[in-house]
């Protein structure tokens, strides 16, 4: 796992998902009836947990929306995090709405956690393991444009990521190998790789002298080097070990 589907639009439709589940499941389990409350009530008790889940998976995606961009890749470290936050937040909230004046909940602490919080757990985990995987197979996500910028003020290159195959050294310039409708094209521009590097963090270093997308990899010609989409390039020793995690 190395990626996410961060955009805040498609987060939404997720937890809109579970939310809808998470109501459906509190007005037909009524998973703390106390013999007190009738159907309209269980409506209102139901909507409060449903609109509690929602705004608990709204801030996650804020937050992985945040991690991702700082570090520009996903674990599986960072993903039990964000089920760790969510079941953080909503354990604390809704203990806090089951104690109201609406519901008057009759459990402490302990029993909320292994009586209702237990059964939400083993059936909600899943799901949203299994929505969240699915999204992020089904929604495309957006083919972000990226802006090259030289020395120069007239050496800029505009173009979409996807489309960005390399980047290589040539004294003091740098070559860029790219895809326009499908054929390979290059342009030179006054700068160093250095800074290619540190402007475009997506790319991944495989030579003092070259850095490649990591979308454009297609396999090893040899030990010494890599087939690109249209190219070929050589592998340094100490970048080869960031190529054999792809």
């Amino acid at each position: 796992m190395n990626t996410i589907n961060t955009t805040i639009k498609h987060n939404i439709v997720i937890g809109t998902f579970i939310s809808v589940w998470c109501f459906i499941f509190a007005f037909f389990s009524k998973p703390f009836e106390h013999g007190t409350m009738d159907t309209q009530k269980w409506i209102y008790v139901s909507l409060g947990y449903s609109v509690i889940t929602f705004f608990c998976y709204l801030l996650i995606s804020y937050y992985q929306k945040y991690i991702y961009n700082k570090f520009k890749k996903w674990s599986l470290f960072l993903e039990i995090s964000v089920y760790s936050i969510f079941y953080i937040l909503f354990i604390t909230i809704t203990f806090t709405y089951y104690k109201s004046s609406i519901i008057e909940g009759t459990y402490d602490f302990k029993q909320y956690l292994y009586k209702i919080i237990a059964n939400i757990f083993l059936i909600l985990t899943p799901l949203l393991f299994f929505i969240r995987w699915y999204a992020l197979k089904l929604i495309p996500k957006q083919d972000d444009e990226v802006t090259i910028h030289g020395e120069n003020k007239l050496d800029i290159l505009k173009l979409k990521q996807s489309d960005l195959i390399c980047i290589s050294n040539a004294q003091n310039y740098v070559e860029i190998f790219y895809l326009d409708n499908l054929i390979l094209k290059s342009k030179l521009i006054r700068g160093s790789l250095k800074k290619m590097k540190t402007d475009l963090v997506f790319l991944l270093q495989v030579h003092r002298s070259h850095l490649i997308n990591p979308s454009h990899f297609k396999s090893w010609k040899d030990s010494k080097t890599i087939l690109l989409t249209q190219k070929e390039l050589p592998v340094s020793k100490n970048y080869k070990n960031q190529l054999l995690e792809l």
